[in-house]
């Protein structure tokens, strides 16, 4: 890629933070943010195979540049407009939300453990 990106861009913005960014209809949306530096869509593998990026398209409308695994996008939630990130690329300007495992759950044991009130012998 040259210092000067003459390609065509569409906007592409984050509900969640606000973030909006210009994104190549060539590339996916991921790599459109993480071109510029940007913020908002958590980053995984990068290929569509940790369903790390999964977003759902608010508005506008995508092509898919490669599979998308079902183990992290259902049929029916594809209808419902959930994708990954990594996989699709802008086609006119898209308003999407995150949707992926932004929490993952720490282990209850941990996390029993960490917020138990002390022990008698601790007192």
């Amino acid at each position: 890629m040259s210092l000067f990106d003459t390609r065509p861009k569409v906007a592409v913005h984050v509900a969640q933070t606000g973030e909006q960014y210009p994104c190549a209809s060539n590339e996916s949306l991921l790599t459109g943010m993480l071109r510029l530096g940007r913020k908002g869509i958590p980053v995984g593998c990068v290929n569509g195979g940790c369903g790390v990026c999964k977003v759902r398209i608010l508005d506008g409308d995508i092509k898919a540049l490669g599979p998308i695994s079902r183990a992290h996008v259902t049929v029916d939630e594809e209808t419902q407009g959930y994708t990954l990130a990594c996989r699709v690329a802008p086609t006119t300007p898209v308003h999407l939300e995150v949707a992926g495992k932004l929490n993952k759950p720490f282990s209850k044991g941990r996390a029993e453990s960490a917020t138990a009130s002390p022990s008698p012998q601790q007192q």
